[in-house]
């Protein structure tokens, strides 16, 4: 028993010495491979999309956005994505189709990144805590949607739960806002990674924020 024990151990160390991902991360699964846009969809309108230094990196430079969405679609699921923004910007992870995660800095209503948009009902929930985001480095949002029951953290942080039906299912996308106010935009996506779920299967608890760089 204790020799099983030490082996345990050993291997744990080994694990986490080669980095790879530890054992409650099982089920979790990329949606970006950080090295190309395979399971992608040809992207919509006029954005500039590209994988750069293990980045899904999306910008406009002429006013003119666009949409880039994956391939496959999900129903029940949780979604956790790492961002950094180049501001002043407008953008956003689609969900279900319809859904977005809000990027944005919105003066009418108040709104900040972490609002729940919706196109047939403007923002579902808003996160209306701007000192929540790191406007200058790397972000942790994750998204539950699991029935009708919606939740969304920023940086540890719950910023909505509501629940809504409008949407049941559909692709996940990023969105590059078009406009003049926000030429040269960029919206960078380190890590995406997905956990499905079946009814009934609670929220993950987010990983503490990381130290802001």
């Amino acid at each position: 028993m204790k020799r099983l024990a030490m082996a345990a151990a050993f291997l744990a160390a080994t694990l986490l010495v080669q980095g790879l991902a530890p054992a409650e991360d099982a089920a979790w699964t990329p949606v970006f491979n950080g090295k190309d846009l395979a399971g992608w969809k040809k992207p919509i309108g006029n954005a500039i999309w590209k994988v750069e230094d293990g980045c899904l990196l999306g910008t406009q430079t002429d006013g003119q956005g666009g949409d880039l969405y994956t391939e496959k679609e999900w129903d029940n699921f949780e979604l956790r994505f790492t961002y950094k923004v180049a501001w002043p910007a407008n953008s956003g992870v689609w969900f279900r189709g319809q859904y977005q995660y809000d990027i944005l800095k919105w003066k009418d209503p108040v709104a900040f990144s972490g609002t729940l948009y919706c196109p047939s009902k403007m923002f579902v929930t808003k996160n209306l805590d701007e000192g929540l985001e790191n406007r200058d480095g790397w972000n942790e949002a994750q998204i539950y949607a699991n029935g009708d029951h919606i939740i969304l953290w920023l940086n540890g942080k719950k910023v909505g739960d509501c629940n809504d039906k409008s949407y049941a299912k559909g692709p996940f996308g990023i969105q590059v806002h078009g406009g003049d106010d926000f030429k040269n935009m960029k919206i960078l996506i380190k890590k995406m990674e997905i956990r499905t779920l079946k009814a009934g299967d609670k929220p993950t608890e987010p990983k503490p924020p990381q130290p802001r760089t």
